[in-house]
């Protein structure tokens, strides 16, 4: 079966398997999903993450999830823009999560970053997801 928003299977995956509070997930490999699994990596929100290559051309990456206390550290992750409805943002216009204690990630030109990011490159760009 095709999946119609692959951002959106990962982020749920990340979610259902913290609810369960599993150690790891797994999901397909793209370059998107790894552009937001870099982002995440570097905010702290996961310990990490690694490419499995499989037979025949497949590969996925394995999510280190990561927790504090008992608690997942990701409390809300969502989708922002999806593929019925896309939303972008100038760089004046980037929206902040929970007053810029939670991170928002764009889709730019000069690649996938996070919104202060962005913002100190100065470009706009689609707005992924958000994550506190």
């Amino acid at each position: 079966m095709a999946i119609t928003d692959p951002l959106g299977d990962m982020l749920t995956r990340i979610r259902n398997a913290q609810m369960r509070r599993k150690t790891k997930v797994s999901t397909p490999a793209s370059r998107l999903r790894g552009g937001v699994l870099d982002v995440l990596e570097s905010e702290g929100y996961i310990r990490g993450y690694s490419k499995v290559e499989f037979d025949g051309g497949k590969a996925e990456f394995e999510i280190e999830l990561k927790y504090y206390d008992g608690e997942p550290v990701i409390r809300e992750i969502s989708r922002i823009s999806k593929p019925g409805r896309r939303v972008y943002s100038s760089v004046k216009n980037i929206p902040r999560v929970n007053n810029g204690l939670g991170v928002s990630i764009l889709s730019t030109p000069k690649g996938v970053m996070s919104d202060h990011q962005a913002r100190d490159e100065n470009v706009g760009g689609e707005v992924l997801c958000r994550v506190f």
